[in-house]
């Protein structure tokens, strides 16, 4: 095995933001938002955003004026990828079904798919507003029927950014706060004098935001822990240079930390692709971003043969994959850490952030080896039940259930076994002690 690397980026000891400052600031900030409530959001907001209305939740008929400031074209390409993203969402929920059994006569078990009452959808928008975020988590919420939805993204250049609040109004959202960064997932966790708490947090944000959902995961849920963007091109030489430059550099423009890496078994693809990523940056209106990221974090390895170029990308385990080689489903079905496939040179991740219909909040730095990304299934907790509907079944379990709790040691549980076994099977079980098989009771 050799594998080669053309360009390394940062190593991971390079790469860590100073995480100790990052978690000082956010957990002092909690604390205040905690004690202070709706004066410390609003400080935070006045701070950071430049931002303090006379109330941060938006009304119907600001809702209403601000989606009127999109043209026809725009409101109807929001509604077509939330169409996507809605469809693919609906099919998912209908693979899962709650289920009943009855493994023996007079015992039922089953399980039922809840939605989690209260979600809070965070859609960033400090460099860019992210319109797609939106449907991302507040529609998919929708499908799921969560029946508390509530959105908050940051303003944009000093005002709501109509995009957003439209796609947040027609994702379902049943309120849409105008709140950016800590102050907006600390405040819908932990509730103020005006935003009552939910019970899960989703949605991508800065370091600042994914910090803010780990100290408040256990008392919220969370969809996954985020970092920066990050994609992979695995190609071989049935494609070109331009297209792997465009896209490692389409997602390097995130920000000045997105990791973009191509791996290939093409000597000559390869040392084109470095060459195309410098052509392009010449042209490429958002070229600061990208040249930073692609200097600090872009990668080109050099693998032998595809079992290598395989091994290497479930070890890097990156958000995004783009595959465009002559096995591409090969990949699809041997590939295990990743948060989502882009298969062939006809998809792309653009359109799988934007418009194509799965969901674009993903696993990052390794996660991809534990978890998915957010889906319908994220919004669902699946409760399972039992129940014992005759006389002969409660004896049978309970003489089981008897000694196995004795087994342990816990006499307590065992008495709930017994009081079964003695009203519903006629035996006379000592108190304190494991009842007696069937036969021997008889």
């Amino acid at each position: 095995m050799s594998v080669e690397y053309l360009k390394r980026g940062k190593s991971e000891a390079e790469r860590g933001e100073d995480d100790a400052k990052t978690r000082a600031i956010v957990e002092s900030t909690l604390k205040d938002i905690e004690a202070r409530g709706d004066a410390a959001v609003r400080e935070l907001s006045e701070k950071f955003d430049n931002y303090s209305p006379e109330r941060f939740r938006l009304t119907e008929q600001e809702i209403e004026h601000l989606i009127g400031k999109l043209s026809a074209q725009e409101l109807a390409d929001i509604r077509f990828a939330q169409d996507q993203v809605k469809a693919f969402a609906e099919a998912q929920r209908a693979s899962m079904t709650d289920i009943e059994v009855e493994p023996m006569p007079g015992v039922i078990l089953g399980h039922r798919n809840i939605p989690v009452q209260s979600v809070g959808c965070y859609v960033p928008g400090g460099k860019f507003p992210m319109v797609a975020s939106a449907h991302m988590s507040v529609a998919t919420a929708s499908v799921a029927g969560v029946p508390r939805i509530a959105a908050a993204t940051p303003p944009w250049q000093g005002e709501p950014n109509p995009g957003v609040i439209a796609a947040m109004h027609l994702g379902g959202a049943h309120e849409i706060y105008v709140l950016g960064g800590i102050q907006a997932v600390g405040a819908m966790a932990l509730g103020t004098e005006t935003i009552d708490p939910v019970h899960m947090l989703v949605g991508p944000g800065n370091a600042f935001v994914a910090e803010a959902k780990r100290q408040l995961f256990g008392r919220v849920g969370i969809d996954l822990f985020a970092g920066p963007t990050e994609t992979m091109v695995i190609a071989d030489d049935t494609v070109d240079a331009e297209m792997c430059a465009t896209d490692l550099l389409g997602q390097a423009e995130h920000g000045y930390n997105s990791p973009a890496v191509l791996v290939t078994n093409s000597r000559r693809l390869a040392e084109d692709t470095l060459a195309e990523v410098e052509r392009i940056l010449t042209i490429l209106p958002t070229a600061d971003t990208a040249r930073t990221s692609w200097q600090d974090y872009g990668e080109v390895v050099l693998c032998d043969s595809y079992d290598e170029m395989l091994e290497v990308a479930d070890d890097i385990a990156s958000e995004h994959v783009q595959v465009m080689t002559d096995r591409d489903d090969w990949f699809l079905q041997n590939m295990t850490c990743y948060g989502a496939l882009f298969l062939g040179p006809r998809t792309n991740v653009a359109n799988g952030d934007k418009v194509i219909g799965t969901n674009h909040t993903l696993p990052t730095k390794k996660a991809g080896r534990y978890t998915g990304g957010l889906w319908v299934g994220k919004f669902l907790k699946t409760h399972s039940y039992q129940k014992v509907t005759t006389d002969e079944a409660a004896a049978e379990i309970g003489r089981v259930g008897s000694r196995l709790c004795m087994l342990e040691g816990f006499v307590g549980h065992a008495e709930q076994c017994n009081l079964r076994v003695r009203r519903y099977g006629g035996d006379n079980v000592p108190y304190g002690t494991g009842a007696a098989p069937k036969a021997a009771a008889e």
